[in-house]
């Protein structure tokens, strides 16, 4: 059986190889910019996963597609990086770092260049494929030079750092999306991130260093086939579930999506169950999952996977609360996600430092103890909400999940033995890609439930409607949010236990 425990310490904090690893400790200015360089090329990816979204309308009007196929060009996307994110621990086992970095940018260039000049609707599936392939090489990257070369004492800012990269791009992506395409064709947005794609990929020619030797790991193609059919099949079994719900309480035809849905959930359970059991009997898996032996990692990994409902989530559930229960235009409504997920993100490195102090109990529990006052509140005013109170109120949720959200993963990897952390890496990366997907079908299909049969948008009965289904997705909020909490309080105690056994 793999061994997933490193020798404990007080709190849980990953230890110290020797008494001189101390806050004196400095981060090499190479190990800065490759950060820089991989952390711009992710913000991108997951900047422009969340900026197409806003430009739905005007993708329907020049495609002449309807809402079910344009939402194809999220869809595809989310399934790709999904997908792809998974063997990051293969490749980063088998080719360098510079190669990998290298092969996103171009792949994320070349993505960019066919989104400006493509003008048919499946070229443009193309083009978020093979950006979706970029992405989904990049942010498991950033997180393994991370943890591959920083410092032991600073390691918890850095990874607050990471999760800047992560929680800033899907917080500003609908923001920028309508503030572009105000002014600009919407393919200026992708002409605008191709200057930053060739900084970065400098940047990092410059700067990314190969600490550890590549090995001889091997790509078993059966394993990658039931990984790939597993992420889409229950990403699909999310999406298509939401498009049922939403045709049946409006009265229309859903049982063609419902059987998509109950289709695609099969595949995709067994294709992971045979990924599982492939995994176990194989001598090179693609992932290697005994890493989730460990009770402590597989609580961590499932607030890791169900917070990102939430986080993710909030940024439609308020964009569409304002504008279809409050009134606001599109601008304003994206704008009110802006103060928590800004302030909030530049506050993750904050709670990686508060990491590296006190260690994880505190920092994490104490962050989400907080967080969770925000839908709390929500709850309780969401018949009476303003534009104002939903930033304020989401402004504490949004702090406090970042100073939190980050440590979890750091959390869980101090956890597993070195050798192991691209593994743990790569779970980690898709569960919560996972996790965000998760949140918007949900969220979109208890708004979409509330609304059925209240009349057309614009009305006040379906403004009314549109604030009930708001507290049903607070309340919703809620509950995940308690059974995280929950799961990380488990960690912990059991984390306790074991240092208490040791002596």
């Amino acid at each position: 059986m793999l061994s997933t425990n490193t020798s404990d310490v007080p709190e849980g904090k990953i230890p110290a190889q020797t008494s001189r690893t101390s806050e004196n400790e400095k981060i090499p200015p190479k190990l800065i910019g490759a950060i820089i360089a991989v952390g711009s090329l992710a913000f991108i990816g997951i900047l422009t996963e969340t900026v197409m979204t806003v430009l739905f309308p005007e993708l329907m009007r020049e495609l002449n597609v309807g809402t079910s196929t344009v939402q194809w060009i999220t869809t595809v996307y989310l399934l790709v990086v999904s997908a792809t994110m998974p063997i990051s621990s293969y490749l980063k086992r088998k080719f360098p770092l510079k190669g990998i970095f290298v092969a996103a940018v171009i792949l994320a260039i070349t993505g960019s260049v066919i989104m400006i000049f493509g003008h048919s609707f499946p070229v443009l599936i193309l083009a978020r494929v093979i950006q979706g392939i970029g992405s989904g090489v990049a942010t498991p990257l950033m997180i393994n030079i991370i943890l591959e070369q920083s410092p032991r004492s600073k390691i918890g800012r850095l990874m607050g750092v990471g999760s800047l990269v992560i929680t800033v791009a899907p917080a500003i992506g609908p923001t920028v999306g309508g503030a572009v395409s105000s002014v600009l064709p919407w393919r200026a947005i992708f002409v605008i991130v191709i200057p930053v794609m060739v900084i970065a990929l400098i940047i990092g020619l410059c700067c990314i260093e190969q600490k550890e030797p590549t090995q001889e790991a091997h790509l078993n193609p059966l394993q990658f086939l039931a990984v790939v059919l597993g992420l889409c099949g229950l990403v699909m079994a999310l999406n298509q579930a939401g498009v049922a719900a939403g045709a049946a309480v409006s009265g229309q035809s859903y049982t063609h999506a419902l059987a998509f849905a109950v289709a695609s959930l099969i595949v995709g359970v067994l294709s992971l169950l045979f990924f599982g059991y492939s995994s176990k009997r194989s001598f090179s898996p693609l992932i290697r999952l005994g890493i989730l032996r460990d009770p402590v990692v597989l609580l961590h990994l499932l607030a890791y996977t169900i917070l990102p409902i939430v986080g993710i989530g909030f940024g439609y559930v308020i964009t569409n609360l304002a504008q279809l229960s409050l009134g606001t235009n599109a601008f304003l409504a994206g704008a009110l996600v802006l103060p928590g997920a800004l302030i909030g993100a530049f506050f993750a490195p904050v709670g990686g430092m508060l990491y590296d102090r006190f260690g994880p109990t505190r920092p994490i529990l104490t962050a989400f103890a907080v967080a969770i006052v925000g839908p709390v509140l929500l709850l309780v005013f969401s018949m009476r909400l303003t534009p104002e109170l939903l930033a304020g109120f989401y402004f504490i949720f949004g702090l406090s999940y970042a100073l939190g959200f980050s440590n979890i993963m750091t959390s869980a990897l101090s956890q597993i033995p070195h050798q192991f952390a691209p593994d743990g890496n790569a779970i980690f990366n898709t569960m919560l890609q996972f996790g965000g997907a998760a949140g918007t079908a949900l969220f979109s299909t208890i708004l979409t439930i509330a609304q059925a049969g209240s009349g057309d948008e614009g009305t006040p009965g379906f403004a009314h409607a549109t604030a009930v289904g708001g507290a049903w997705t607070f309340a919703t909020m809620i509950v995940i949010c308690v059974i995280a909490y929950v799961a990380l309080v488990c960690a912990f105690l059991i984390r306790a236990k074991r240092v208490e056994a040791v002596g």
